[in-house]
């Protein structure tokens, strides 16, 4: 069976095509549980998110800051496992139509096996992987496998990314560029970095590929002003902080789905 990353090309195209920026919401699976976590998924994507990363929860982060890490944290604590991160995929897929990604570290995969991941996470409904330590140049196992079964190989590029190597990682990937604002971990910001529209124009000179930004988005205002330059507004730590922040599960869906309208007006600056 062949994953949907042309599903995620035609929503990206869809949203440029509507003058604006596409809505990506992150939220890690098995987190407050597994059926709690697939409810969040689609509760992003029924607020108003075009797109989810699904994260794989890991015990050793580099890119995810402390309210990722305290959700992962409780993931891994609940058992979640690889399995569980397939069926969150599938059952958002199901319910809404829209594409699902899975946000990963490399070691996860390397030990499960890429011909199984791949295949597994095509057959489920998947867009793709975001992989932000995997090097572009050791990745071409990976890519094939991805290409076989139809998914994209979102990388991620950085501020400190010489021009240079914009153009490689560019070249190697598909889907989008996944745009971390900034030098540092996931999480709010008050403000959003000024060296994130650099990068996008420096990355979109290297390729035609959706060029999407993450790292610090919280609200709709800092949504808007992203989404004046990307062509994708990248949101996980603010959607994490109101399921933790939440007295009770009802509460953490009920602020997922209101952040995700919020974020989806700020998107088509409508604040």
């Amino acid at each position: 069976m062949s994953g949907n990353v042309q599903l995620l090309n035609d929503t990206l195209a869809a949203a440029k095509a509507e003058g604006r920026s596409a809505l990506i919401a992150y939220l890690p699976a098995g987190f407050p549980t597994v059926d709690g976590g697939i409810e969040a998924v689609k509760a992003a994507l029924e607020g108003g998110a075009d797109v989810v990363e699904v994260g794989l929860p890991h015990s050793d982060p580099v890119l995810d800051g402390p309210v990722i890490q305290t959700a992962d944290d409780i993931a891994l604590r609940g058992g979640v496992k690889i399995a569980d991160v397939m069926r969150t995929v599938r059952e958002a897929h199901r319910a809404t139509g829209k594409p699902i990604l899975v946000m990963t570290y490399w070691n996860p995969i390397d030990r499960y096996g890429v011909e199984r991941f791949t295949a597994e996470l095509a057959e489920a409904g998947g867009a793709g992987c975001i992989l932000p330590d995997l090097p572009v140049q050791e990745s071409a196992l990976w890519r094939e496998h991805a290409d076989k079964h139809g998914l994209a190989t979102v990388f991620v590029v950085a501020p400190s990314s010489k021009d240079e190597r914009l153009a490689e990682i560019t070249a190697a990937g598909s889907g989008f560029v996944y745009a971390a604002s900034l030098m540092g971990v996931t999480g709010t910001r008050e403000t959003v970095s000024s060296q994130a529209e650099d990068l996008v124009r420096r990355t979109r000179a290297t390729t035609d590929t959706p060029v999407c930004v993450g790292l610090g988005v919280s609200n709709a205002v800092q949504a808007a002003e992203v989404a004046r330059f990307a062509d994708g507004v990248i949101v996980g730590s603010a959607f994490v902080k109101r399921m933790l922040d939440a007295p009770d599960a009802a509460a953490g869906l009920e602020g997922v789905r209101a952040l995700a309208a919020d974020l989806a007006r700020g998107v088509r600056r409508q604040v």
